[in-house]
């Protein structure tokens, strides 16, 4: 007696943080609990090489992805620092309203500063991020950044201690488990 074999189908995943639907393989739509994808985003940015790696949720025979990390490539961040600048970062972590998140701020100043503007810069924006995201989920943050509308009121609250030529979000990765 002949065993039916089984095929592998294409199953819809929708990706609502920047509505586009993409297709993942697999032989029931359960299998894809639980996977992770990521998606490159550079052509939506305009040339902004960033990643989007996010995990997949089934609910009511529909597969939704959910933001898990958000990564600039570190080519795109090479080609942005020139001769004669300084670049600061930082990596900590932040708690919003649903998880925490752990940031990884990047500056690039426009002229080589001293160290005293550096660290300046470095707390301005720890402080300053950590106010910002205790009042946003994790979705709002994730959108945000995609949208440029962080970076862009950043760059304007740290332009008083010294003017940037560039600030970007490197990383944002959900630490702790969500609550559902």
């Amino acid at each position: 007696m002949a065993v039916a074999k089984k095929r592998k189908r294409f199953f819809d995943v929708d990706i609502p943080l920047i509505d586009k639907e993409t297709h993942l393989q697999a032989f029931e739509i359960d299998e894809l609990k639980g996977r992770m994808i990521k998606y490159d985003l550079t052509r939506m940015l305009k040339g902004k090489s960033m990643i989007l790696i996010s995990k997949i949720k089934v609910e009511n025979d529909k597969a939704i992805s959910v933001p898990r990390e958000i990564r600039l490539m570190p080519y795109f961040l090479r080609r942005m620092v020139r001769k004669g600048t300084n670049y600061i970062e930082d990596s900590f972590i932040a708690q919003c309203i649903d998880t925490k998140v752990r940031i990884k701020p990047f500056l690039i100043t426009r002229r080589k500063v001293s160290r005293a503007i550096r660290s300046a810069l470095r707390q301005k924006t720890k402080t300053e991020l950590e106010n910002y995201l205790k009042n946003k989920n994790s979705e709002e943050i994730f959108s945000e950044i995609l949208s440029g509308q962080i970076q862009k009121q950043f760059s304007l609250i740290l332009k008083k201690i010294y003017p940037l030529s560039l600030f970007e979000i490197r990383v944002l990765k959900i630490e702790g488990k969500e609550k559902d």
